[in-house]
């Protein structure tokens, strides 16, 4: 058998993060530049059910007979057998790579999920459907984040920019006007679970007051949406730092994430934030096309790890 290989992108979020756990209406797009791989290589020497794991960004290399249940990796790798209804799998190694930054609110743990339930799945000749794999994957991101919002494993699944609610069917948007965005990686990392949790913590000490800033985020996604199919950079502008401040008032921000956002606006992005779960990780800035490359080459000197470029454009990113 040939040796079969999947991608799955990485994700940025615009708006939303935090408050969709709660409801609210969150934006997102692939970020098809970064990508998580896995590959299927049959073992025709091996005993049936002899699977290898191999992952060496994250030092794994083991049997899967050997990975507790509740592992994420081995969790993505049985549910696949369950979707396929392979009770008896053939001896195979599974290699996993990823240029998508760990814990940094852009999709790693979703996206490696995704490539490998769409690997295995095509491997024993059953394909799912993007609705499909994204269910899979969101029941393995409970596993990484306790209470997963549920955006990423749908924006990365279906690979198409989102506006996304839970419990709701999720919107796919189609851009009339191409927005440009710089990211910039903190290289500081918090796991996303751990502010989700915290967060969790802040509501239920004051229920009203942080129920408050989930409704103001919330309609800032709302008025966003219009914007982004448009192109109105004053108003996405201006919602990203509003969405940015009230990001802090929650407290998961952090000085690193303020110094670079700073850095991006006075290099003349019209609206910066932090992206996803908050305290390290990406931050995100909308660039007037002209000035994309200024902008990255500001947050490189303000000390940013690393910085990717994105471009929406036609209801997908490039």
């Amino acid at each position: 058998m040939p040796v079969i290989f999947a991608n799955a992108p990485g994700k940025i979020i615009l708006f939303g993060e935090h408050a969709v756990v709660y409801g609210q209406p969150a934006i997102a797009i692939p970020v098809n530049q970064l990508k998580a791989t896995a590959r299927v290589m049959p073992n025709p020497l091996g005993q049936p059910g002899d699977i290898r794991i191999q992952a060496p960004q994250i030092q794994l290399d083991a049997s899967l007979a050997d990975l507790p249940v509740d592992h994420p990796i081995a969790a993505a790798v049985r549910l696949a057998f369950q979707a396929a209804s392979i009770n008896q799998p053939p001896a195979f190694t599974l290699q996993i790579s990823s240029t998508i930054p760990i814990s940094g609110g852009m999709g790693s743990s979703a996206a490696v999920s995704i490539a490998i339930l769409r690997a295995l799945t095509n491997f024993f000749g059953k394909p799912l459907t993007a609705d499909q794999i994204s269910a899979l994957a969101y029941t393995v991101e409970e596993i990484h984040h306790g209470t997963p919002s549920g955006i990423d494993n749908n924006v990365i699944a279906h690979q198409k920019p989102v506006v996304y609610r839970r419990d709701q069917p999720i919107e796919f948007l189609s851009v009339k006007q191409p927005t440009h965005w710089v990211i910039g990686d903190t290289g500081e990392t918090t796991p996303t679970h751990e502010t989700v949790a915290d967060v969790r913590q802040h509501f239920q000490a004051n229920p009203k007051r942080f129920s408050t800033f989930f409704e103001q985020i919330g309609d800032i996604s709302r008025q966003a949406q219009p914007g982004l199919i448009d192109g109105d950079l004053p108003l996405l502008g201006r919602l990203m730092d509003q969405n940015q401040c009230l990001l802090e008032k929650m407290g998961v921000s952090s000085p690193t994430l303020e110094h670079l956002i700073q850095a991006a606006r006075m290099a003349g992005a019209v609206g910066a934030k932090l992206s996803g779960g908050g305290r390290g990780g990406n931050m995100i800035a909308l660039a007037p096309s002209e000035n994309a490359a200024e902008i990255k080459a500001a947050l490189i000197d303000a000390g940013a790890k690393q910085v990717f470029t994105t471009i929406l454009t036609k209801g997908r990113e490039s």
